[in-house]
């Protein structure tokens, strides 16, 4: 079969499936001679959408052989196999599924025409539950502190309510993939199948609006939109400076402020010492690398569109630089990194808390409860007996830290010996807001940050801040965020 004849097929299976003609789909996709990797996954798809199992399995069988890289169908086959409660194939499929994202926090597919994201949290989140249902409870909670390093806002609820679960070895939900959401063929390919007119057919046009006496080639612009315009984003959303450099040799952090990087990562260089060693940014985390394990990036959309991450060249990484003072990664505004003046030594533990605003103090390795709740309270400047800390955002019985805790599961929980922490204080955890802020959705919001909001027309939230006066941050629907202030009206609370 020709690439032509394929492409024709597979993009008519596509739209049958857009009709919910799921039979008509089959019968075009199964008639597909040599399917490449994304039209088996497609079949696979189907197959689940069906409950057969066994079909399914063999179709994503067929799509990681014909693309071993393709880490959305290690998730898929791993989750066919925990429906059919083969749970250790399935912990294989999704642990696999996380290698292949070697270390990012997502993996876009829009690009190959599968309109989802794939995200690290979710597969981590898979990984604990299949562990669950093993009986390997501790693992399941590794799995999980471990996804908070690879959250974002919008799935920060999910991961919090399953580390929940496991304190009380309870099973929880299982993150699935959309099963009609398809791979697409290249929209580029499919308009050259249709023969073109480029001279078309003559139309007379007339504009709605009586002072438009524009006259030319241009088609009618829309003279009246039905949505306000985005506003312009706030400052410290906007992706950090520095220059892209591709990492040439996996590095293992020694101390605190370092950063674990592996060959193929972009990273970006904010400042580079005398010492070779660099200060960079990477999955939203600052840290340093040695900067002769770096490569600078050309970007360049026009000329490198196509061009794939370069491989590692084959020899062994140089070695480690010396450290010399001066250097250090600085704070940036999500609060994931310690202040100048909160530096840590070797042994020490960064917590990262998270209040009313996040951030990062540095204790001594085996700190006491007390040495803790002090060090949080002296950063709120509050008394220590207002600060309640607890290893989830509900601070229950099981999660609260106090005088009675065994610390030494607490820092059980550090990964890196970095772990985050939820603190209240009395006035927040005692007194219920009286004045909530509600406001009505006037038109819906597509997120297009991870920090984001979305929301539909009609839709109620409950405001939180201002960020400034085009964006607040609120919540709405289980998730917080920030959006657009206009794309909202106010409403009475009791109207509700």
């Amino acid at each position: 079969m020709s690439f032509v004849d394929t492409l024709r097929q597979w993009d008519e299976a596509v739209t049958c499936v857009d009709r919910e003609d799921i039979s008509g789909a089959f019968r075009i996709f199964l008639s597909i001679q040599d399917p490449n990797s994304k039209i088996c996954f497609d079949i696979g798809c189907l197959h689940l959408l069906s409950q057969d199992l066994d079909a399914a399995e063999k179709a994503f069988d067929c799509s990681i052989r014909r693309d071993e890289h393709l880490a959305v169908a290690f998730f898929q086959r791993g989750i066919t196999f925990y429906r059919k409660q083969r749970y250790e194939e399935s912990l294989g499929d999704f642990l696999q599924a996380f290698r292949a994202l070697r270390g990012n926090q997502l993996i876009d597919y829009k690009a190959l025409g599968l309109r989802y994201k794939l995200y690290a949290c979710d597969v981590l989140n898979n990984v604990a539950l299949a562990e669950a249902q093993l009986g390997n409870w501790e693992k399941a909670q590794e799995n999980l502190v471990k996804a908070l390093d690879f959250k974002t806002e919008a799935k920060l609820n999910n991961i919090d309510r399953a580390l929940q679960s496991t304190l009380k070895q309870k099973v929880f939900k299982l993150v699935e993939f959309p099963l009609k959401c398809l791979f697409k063929p290249n929209k580029h390919y499919v308009a050259e199948l249709e023969k073109k007119d480029y001279l078309g057919k003559a139309k007379v046009v007339a504009s709605v609006v009586p002072q438009d006496d524009f006259s030319g080639f241009a088609p009618l612009q829309l003279q009246v939109e039905d949505r306000p315009t985005c506003p312009k984003e706030p400052e410290f959303l906007r992706a950090l400076e520095g220059e892209p450099h591709t990492v040439l040799f996996e590095f293992v952090p020694e101390t605190s402020d370092e950063l674990a990087v592996v060959p193929g990562n972009i990273v970006f260089v904010l400042q580079k010492g005398a010492d070779n060693w660099a200060s960079v940014v990477f999955n939203e985390r600052r840290g340093l690398v040695p900067y002769n394990y770096l490569e600078r990036l050309e970007i360049s959309l026009a000329s490198k569109q196509n061009e794939g991450i370069r491989r590692p060249p084959n020899r062994e990484p140089p070695t480690r630089p010396e450290r010399k003072p001066g250097l250090t990664p600085s704070e940036n505004s999500s609060g994931d990194l310690k202040p100048k003046d909160d530096q840590s030594t070797d042994n020490s533990y960064i917590v990262k808390v998270c209040f009313t605003f996040n951030f990062s103090i540095s204790v001594p390795h085996g700190s006491t409860s007390a040495i803790l709740i002090e060090r949080i309270s002296k950063k709120l400047n509050l008394p220590s007996t207002a600060v309640t800390l607890s290893l989830t955002p509900e601070a229950d019985e099981q999660s609260v830290i106090d005088a009675n805790t065994d610390m030494e599961s607490v820092w059980s929980h550090a990964n890196g010996r970095r772990i985050t922490l939820w603190c209240n204080t009395k006035e927040q955890t005692d007194v219920k807001p009286q004045n909530d802020i509600h406001l009505v959705a006037l038109h819906s919001y597509e997120s297009s940050n991870p920090e984001d909001l979305t929301f539909h027309e009609g839709d109620t939230i409950t405001v939180l801040s201002r960020v400034n006066q085009d964006w607040l941050e609120g919540q709405c629907n289980g998730n917080t965020g920030i959006f657009p202030a206009s794309f909202v009206g106010e409403v009475p609370v009791n109207g509700q």
